[in-house]
């Protein structure tokens, strides 16, 4: 292809190598032998393929208002054909009283039936080649198709490629045994068939084949890195469970601990006792308490000589961790620092000299605990609150700050289903606090149309009548900030009108305050001074207000489900039974409605998460981890879960096996890798 084309493949697709077109994958096929009369086509199917006679070809309007437009007739009916854009070189291809084959998506405009962009060709029915009568349909956009580089001319490059192409070229990389089990046709046959296949059946051979390719290869990876991590990672033992430990648990544990709190510190003390570094992910619902069992993680490192810290995205968060961990410790032996951002030099300096000394045992704070001023004395646990916050390269920083590296306990609230857990986080060991403390009212989720909005109003007020307090959370609705703070502001006015002082008192919370601001007002609402909290979505993690029972979420269909279950996590914290109240405009499509009956029907951030990943699919895995997103073209964490799990199985059993992918069987595998990465991915990750 000449130069224009190539550079707009790259623009439009990122198609920079022969690779990357061959893993341009087909949407779908469609039985191209087949051509229907023009009466038969609805706007109900995807696509129709028919053939007929061009007439009246025009064009209309001016500027950006001006496409063109064709008839096409057959003998049943005719139908619209339109252009917005590449007018100038379509013109130059049609010619009226020619017959043409045209394929594309009908649909209806101002009562006719018309395909936009069409694909169309020469109609010469004698003439038709059929190399098979399955033909991909790629993946394309507006600005491709204007330039005829629609989902047909993607195809014939491809076509191109693969006649140009040898069995060595594209070198078998599953073993044989592995490939007769699953019954998975060779690699080369494989990408022919996803491409071209000869028959439904041989298409969905191929497609099994390069699915479980995709999971298998990304598990081995990660077992390699599991692997290398644990084989080489040097650790401290923290051989013993002492007087603080047992004191608190003994005397200060303000609740009992659920199993699932036990089950976990059962796997921690396990990890930090075998002498390689501990890497392990937490993660639990809101609410489960994840930040009781760091405490005492913490304290088994205090037991045994060591300091640990803790570090969370925001001052709010991390004060927050520092006034219920230090609440928790007040009787106890043990010194409990905070140190951010806003700490002044003249209180800085001498806590930095007390955490040198080793006097300072538990450090709580935000990425201040990067700065290289800060030296501990012996620095044994590193606890990190939400990891997806903090980069790689800033979490390398903190190990950094002892001659062994500390151990390592991530945490999350945002469930992430096990199917995607495993997957995306192979690398870590993995726990979950699946059950949350007793006494927890599951929190009564509701939605309502504005029309209730006055109705809503009334429930919040008998709330705060028997002395509880509300959030009323808006969107970020758009990119500018400014306008999201003009919505915010409407949004207070509003609320003011029915909660009017000195009734009532009401913080306000958004992101361009300044931290002192935001801070203040934040504590007024936890200090019960303000009974009404209006906020955007900055108050999602880590706002810990017992006595709030109420939580609107207005335009709740622009939330995603994960971000609409964390909000809902803020309320509920006390013994008081809490309500979430979802409201939303009249007009929902039909995700929308989906995420919200979701939220209705469980208080499961397991199930919410599933279903999560079930409307978005994986997306880019970076919002969740930072080492490596996870390069799934063809194959789905949900509906793929049976591949997902053999694939996850068997690259364990491989790695075990055969560490060093020396035995012969394996070689296939060696090769792989190698020509992936350069070299093998057993470096480890920080």
């Amino acid at each position: 292809m000449g130069p224009l084309r190539a550079d707009l493949l790259k623009k439009e697709l990122a198609i920079f190598t022969f690779k990357d077109l061959l893993h341009h994958f087909p949407l779908r096929h469609i039985d191209k032998t087949r051509v229907d009369p023009i009466r038969l086509a609805r706007t109900t199917v995807d696509y129709i393929q028919v053939a007929g006679t061009l007439t009246h070809i025009q064009t209309l309007g001016e500027g950006r208002a001006k496409r063109m437009i064709a008839t096409l007739r057959d003998h049943s009916d005719e139908i619209e054909l339109v252009w917005f854009q590449g007018i100038h070189w379509i013109q130059k291809q049609l010619v009226p009283g020619k017959a043409y084959l045209v394929f594309g998506k009908p649909s209806i405009f101002n009562g006719k039936l018309q395909i936009s962009h069409p694909e169309l060709e020469e109609y010469i029915p004698a003439e038709r080649p059929v190399r098979s009568h399955l033909e991909p349909i790629y993946p394309s956009t507006e600005k491709l198709k204007a330039k005829a580089m629609n989902g047909r001319q993607l195809g014939k490059f491809t076509r191109q490629l693969l006649d140009a192409l040898k069995p060595p070229d594209l070198p078998e990389n599953l073993p044989e045994n592995l490939r007769q089990q699953y019954h998975f046709p060779g690699r080369f046959d494989a990408y022919q068939s996803i491409h071209f296949p000869a028959s439904e059946a041989a298409y969905q051979q191929a497609l099994e084949r390069l699915k479980f390719e995709e999971l298998f290869f990304t598990q081995v990876r990660l077992s390699l890195v599991r692997l290398e991590r644990n084989r080489y990672s040097k650790g401290l033992v923290f051989a013993q469970v002492g007087e603080l430990f047992n004191s608190f648990y003994k005397n200060h544990l303000p609740f009992s601990l659920t199993d699932a709190q036990k089950r976990v510190l059962k796997e921690i003390r396990h990890d930090m006792g075998k002498g390689s570094q501990m890497n392990r992910l937490l993660q639990g619902d809101v609410g489960s308490g994840k930040t009781m069992v760091a405490l005492l993680t913490m304290l088994l490192a205090a037991d045994n000589g060591y300091q640990a810290c803790l570090m969370a995205p925001t001052e709010i968060l991390a004060q927050q961790h520092f006034n219920s961990i230090s609440g928790l410790l007040k009787d106890m032996p043990i010194q409990v620092e905070l140190l951010t951002g806003s700490v002044k030099a003249a209180k800085r300096k001498p806590m930095l000299a007390r955490l040198a000394s080793g006097e300072t045992q538990l450090l709580i704070g935000t990425h201040a605990l990067l700065e290289d001023k800060v030296v501990f004395h012996r620095l044994g646990l590193a606890v990190i609150d939400e990891q997806h916050r903090f980069g790689v390269a800033q979490r390398a920083r903190l190990w950094k700050k002892a001659a062994i590296p500390p151990h390592i306990l991530v945490m999350t609230a945002t469930p992430i289903p096990r199917t995607l857990a495993m997957t995306a986080y192979g690398d870590l060991d993995y726990s979950v606090i699946d059950e949350l403390p007793p006494g927890r009212l599951p929190v009564q989720t509701v939605h309502r149309y504005d029309d209730a909005r006055a109705n809503v109003m009334d429930f919040i007020k008998a709330e705060i009548q028997k002395g509880r307090q509300a959030y009323i959370i808006f969107p970020l609705i758009e990119e500018s900030e400014k306008l999201d703070l003009e919505n915010l502001m409407r949004g207070y006015e509003n609320v003011k009108a029915f909660f009017p002082e000195p009734k009532y008192w009401i913080s306000m919370v958004h992101g361009r305050q300044t931290p002192d601001i935001k801070e203040t007002n934040m504590q007024r609402f936890v200090a019960h001074d303000t009974q009404i909290m209006v906020a955007t979505t900055v108050i999602e993690v880590g706002v810990n207000v017992p006595n709030a029972t109420v939580m609107v979420i207005e335009s709740a269909e622009k939330f995603g489900l994960s971000q609409l279950h964390q909000l809902r996590g803020r309320v509920g914290r006390g013994g008081e039974k809490s309500f979430c109240i979802l409201l939303t405009g009249p007009q929902l499509n039909r995700e929308a409605r989906e995420r919200l009956k979701t939220m209705v029907s469980t208080n499961d951030g397991f199930v919410i998460a599933e279903k999560d990943l079930a409307l978005r699919g994986p997306g880019d895995i970076e919002g969740t981890r930072q080492s490596g997103d996870l390069a799934l073209k063809l194959a789905n964490l949900v509906t793929d879960r049976k591949w997902v799990e053999i694939a996850g199985q068997l690259a364990a059993q491989l790695v075990e096996k055969d560490p060093e992918l020396k035995q012969p069987a394996h070689q296939s595998i060696r090769a792989f890798l190698l020509s992936q990465q350069g070299k093998l991915a057993w470096s480890r990750i920080s």
